[in-house]
């Protein structure tokens, strides 16, 4: 399951990231997207858990979720058009 991670930190890690959504269950992947001139980070992000009951109660717990200050937006990733 694609998982979307919006209103991150700027200053959020790949780590915290993955860190964060390991507490439910199996991470393969955790990237907060950058800025390609500046390299900042964009403020969201993409989690990648294999078993879709794993995503699905993280979506559920951390949609809303503070952190570091800043109230999570999380929900199932769309495909790109």
């Amino acid at each position: 399951m694609n998982i979307f991670v919006g209103n991150l930190s700027f200053r959020a890690t790949n780590a915290d990231l993955e860190s964060l959504f390991a507490q439910y269950g199996t991470v393969d992947s955790a990237a907060i997207i950058n800025d390609r001139d500046t390299g900042r980070s964009r403020g969201f992000g993409f989690v990648e858990m294999p078993d879709a009951a794993e995503g699905t109660k993280a979506i559920e717990e951390l949609n809303g979720y503070e952190h570091e200050g800043r109230a999570l937006t999380v929900n199932e990733a769309r495909p790109r058009r």
